[in-house]
């Protein structure tokens, strides 16, 4: 139970994912999450609007399977298996955090400051929330794909769009944390 318990080394970790999208790649799949927007979209009856979510949602069930076992997995995770709820922060993050009014950071996986239900239901909290999500949503859909899929599946296949996407999202969280998080907080 120790070994699960623990973070598993690169070395353990990225051979096991190498597997994986080999294995996904073998099979004529590809691994994404944020592709099930619009499996969920289809189930809903989008293709009702539009012609663009009239495709067979049955074809993608296995991912949907994957997105279901990464949420009970997350469940079991941090119900059982997760010692403590402090997160091991470098110590001038955890102070840079605190300077813009995150306090106890480190302390737990989600900072009360974005994430408590006073927060979120505050006008402030809730735009907040409503614009990272739309800007996530968006992102992840003009990209062709999320962070993940890009960076995992895509750097893998050596495909040149995933590796600038890629860079892109780095460049986007590297504004988001000097630049604009400041400013909200």
């Amino acid at each position: 139970m120790d070994f699960i318990m623990q973070p598993w080394a690169w070395f353990v970790a990225g051979p096991v994912i190498a597997l994986v999208m080999f294995l996904m790649y073998y099979f004529g799949e590809r691994f994404g999450v944020s592709s099930n927007l619009e499996t969920f979209c289809t189930i809903g009856g989008a293709g009702k609007f539009t012609d663009y979510f009239k495709v067979d949602w049955k074809q993608n069930s296995w991912n949907l399977i994957f997105v279901l076992g990464a949420i009970v997995g997350g469940f079991i995770s941090a119900n059982w298996l997760t010692p403590t709820n402090e997160v091991v922060l470098n110590p001038q993050t955890v102070k840079d955090l605190a300077d813009i009014g995150i306090q106890n950071a480190g302390s737990t996986y989600l900072p009360s400051e974005i994430f408590s239900i006073e927060t979120m239901l505050s006008l402030k909290g809730f735009i907040v929330l409503l614009v990272a999500g739309v800007l996530v949503g968006f992102g992840a859909r003009w990209a062709g794909g999320c962070t993940s899929g890009h960076a995992i599946v895509g750097l893998s296949n050596l495909e040149l769009p995933s590796l600038i996407a890629v860079i892109g999202f780095f460049i986007g969280g590297l504004i988001m944390t000097w630049l604009i998080l400041p400013l909200i907080f």
